[in-house]
Order: C-alpha cells, then structure tokens, then sequence
C-alpha cells in the first residue's frame, strides 16, 4: 500500500520526521491551531498520520471519525513530555480492531 505520511505535534516533535522526507505540521498551543492542521491533514487524504501524545486529547474529536477506517492510520505516539498513557491506549485500540483481542491489557 502507497500513501502519504503526515506528523502533527510541535517543532520540536516534528523536525526529525522533516528531514525524512515527510509531511510535517508544526503546531502551537493553541487548540484552534491544532485543529486547523488536523482538518487540512483529512483533507489531505494521507494514509498514516502520527501525532505527539500531548496535542493527541486536542485533536481527538477531529480524528475520532476515522479511528474505524483503514486510512488514515492514526499512531499517537509519546515525545518530550511525561508520557500519560494515551499512546499505549490508543496503541492497544488500533490493536483489537485489528486482531479482535486487547493484547496490551495485562
């Protein structure tokens, strides 16, 4: 499968995923920023976005329309800050939509 890859978060988050090649979008603080970025990655049609743990419950509404769709693939991942286990949460959701089993819960 082809397919466009976006990273959502901030500079910081972003700028090693730049250097690769890939679609970045910086953001700010400010949850209308957040979502601005969020709507024009949909629009984009990408098929994997990855976005910083700490703007993942800003965007939530935004991507949670997709969370049962093949595309886009949404991975919330941990960066600088203290990781609050919303990763590993959503980790283990894409998981049991995939396999039908929640194998992260212990």
């Amino acid at each position: 499968m082809e397919g466009k890859i976006a990273v959502l978060g901030d500079t910081d988050f972003v700028m090693p995923f730049s250097a690769l090649g890939v679609d970045t979008y910086p953001v700010g603080q400010t949850a209308q920023q957040i979502n601005e970025s969020a709507k024009k990655i949909i629009e984009g049609k990408y098929a994997l976005v990855v976005a910083a743990e700490n703007i993942a419950p800003v965007v939530e509404e935004v991507f949670s329309a997709y969370q049962d769709t093949p595309t886009p693939c949404i991975v919330v991942v941990p960066f600088t800050t203290e990781s609050k286990g919303l990763a590993t949460q959503a980790l283990g959701e894409v998981l049991k939509i995939a396999t039908g089993i929640n194998i992260l819960q212990g």
